[in-house]
């Protein structure tokens, strides 16, 4: 029996890469088909090809024996291929339905049909059982609901094949929940589910097979029970991945360096006291709307309404202020790196020197030979995969793009570090790299306050984690006692077990 979709020798070239080089597999129809890889490994790339959004430069892809080569998102549409982008695109000036229908927007006597634009917007987001008013503006959707959209866009349109890239990147632990059980019930009705993630335990939660990509290679495909994550994360990055304790965590601390006294700000969080000491990780817990974001970028002056007192190394912080904040020496590495920690239409050399521009200029003019020293030196520390620092940094996977919001900071040099969601998007090897760089940081004697929704990465890189819930600190633990459970208890607020 023929294989439901086969990829043959599909090889795709980008300017000074070779995203894909000659990979081949197939995939069975009604399973969800794990595609992992480290950043960079060519894992959207091929579901863009598939999905029409880019076209291959050879090879096949086969769809029932019968070979296909869409041109565009809407090609594939109609070859019932849809995908369902990490980063969301839709119109958020626009409402559900209008974007549901965008493509087709019905016409009565050469006018919009709003009666029958809400009705079909009605008819395919219950295909997902989405219960969403079709009239609400997309862009006070949050991110789940938002990406519920995108999937009855695609169910409603009759696909048979889903591409998910990244689909819990941005997501809470009760979006990811809802998006599991959808999922589910696609697969029960006979829907193909391609699924790129970095995240091993939903992979092998979900997924029926899984397909390592390594540097645009095909390196294994495998049913999921006769494979394992630490054999799936040698064949990703070629290497075996030891756990290290971090060096950080024996040496002695220096002075606080950062010291927050009643930090309050209204509907977000309240009376928060602590500090960070030369040469520490403190990491900041807590479940999706506990004010953890909100906390960081209060200290780092994006909250005009805070209250409270902040000093660093000693010096009392204006608050509200960014460029107090930035004299201070602090830097923050935002959650939504796209949003907030980049400018994608700058090249790489640009973003990284970006937040060290006033170190770099002269008479008002920027030092191009120094900018393009202080960029180098970063992208080679931080070892970012990049055909050059002239790079647009919208061409880069995740992960790179990560590693430039992060060493736009370390080339500003700051003394004290705001890191929100360090390794979000990024794969098992960055990961690694990452903490490595985080540890180094605080070897330095830098002081390093970290978000994280994960808290395996928490317990692994910190000295103390302090646990957010519902705005308020609901507690501190220390390293002796990490836990997972611990954490969670603070987190939900559940007593623990006598």
């Amino acid at each position: 029996m023929s294989a439901y979709l086969e990829f043959r020798k599909i090889t795709k070239r980008f300017p000074g890469v070779l995203a894909l080089d000659e990979v081949s597999f197939t995939v069975e129809r009604g399973t969800c088909h794990a595609l992992i890889g480290e950043n960079g490994a060519g894992k959207s790339t091929l579901g863009k090809i598939l999905a029409g959004v880019y076209t291959a430069d050879s090879g096949q892809i086969l769809l029932e024996g019968r070979a296909i080569a869409p041109a565009s998102p809407l090609a594939a549409r109609e070859l019932g291929v849809a995908m369902v982008h990490q980063e969301l695109a839709f119109c958020p000036n626009l409402s559900v339905a209008e974007n549901l229908c965008l493509g087709d927007l019905p016409r009565r006597a050469g006018f919009l049909d709003r009666a029958a634009l809400r009705a079909r917007a009605r008819t395919m987001l219950a295909t997902v059982g989405a219960d969403l008013d079709p009239d609400t503006l997309i862009g006070t959707l949050s991110t789940g609901r938002e990406q519920l959209v995108q999937i009855a866009a695609a169910v409603g349109t009759g696909a048979q094949i889903i591409v998910m890239d990244e689909p819990t990147s941005s997501l809470s632990a009760a979006e990811t929940a809802e998006l599991f059980r959808l999922i589910r019930t696609l697969k029960a009705r006979g829907l193909t589910l391609i699924y790129v993630s970095h995240r091993m335990e939903e992979l092998f939660a979900l997924c029926d097979h899984i397909t390592v990509l390594r540097d645009g290679r095909h390196i294994a495909t495998e049913p999921i029970p006769t494979t394992q994550p630490t054999r799936v994360v040698s064949q990703m990055i070629g290497r075996e991945l030891r756990a290290h304790t971090p060096a950080h965590l024996a040496r002695e601390l220096g002075p606080v360096r950062l010291d927050v006294k009643n930090l309050s700000s209204a509907g977000a969080f309240n009376e928060i006291n602590l500090n960070v000491r030369a040469g520490e990780i403190v990491g900041i817990a807590g479940i999706v709307g506990a004010g953890r974001s909100e906390l960081v970028q209060a200290i780092f002056g994006l909250d005009p309404a805070v209250s409270g007192h902040i000093w660093v190394d000693d010096q009392p912080l204006a608050l509200g202020s960014i460029e107090h904040a930035l004299t201070a020496g602090l830097g923050l590495v935002p959650e939504d790196r796209k949003r907030q920690g980049l400018i994608l239409g700058l090249n790489c050399r640009e973003n990284t020197a970006l937040a060290a521009l006033p170190l770099l200029t002269r008479l008002g003019f920027v030092r191009r030979k120094a900018e393009r020293a202080l960029a180098s030196k970063y992208a080679q520390r931080l070892r970012v995969k990049t055909p050059s620092l002239e790079a647009l940094t919208a061409g880069l996977s995740g992960g790179n793009q990560q590693k430039i919001a992060l060493a736009k900071w370390l080339a500003r040099d700051c003394d004290v570090l705001l890191i929100d969601e360090p390794t979000r998007g990024v794969d098992v090897g960055a990961k690694a790299e990452i903490y490595q760089l985080l540890d180094e940081l605080a070897c330095e004697g830098k002081a390093l306050l970290v978000v994280s929704s994960e808290l395996p990465e928490l317990i692994g890189l910190c000295r103390r984690i302090i646990v957010l819930r519902a705005g308020h600190i609901a507690g501190e633990v220390p390293r002796a006692a990490f836990s997972e459970a611990t954490l969670m208890q603070l987190m939900a607020g559940v007593p623990a077990a006598a």
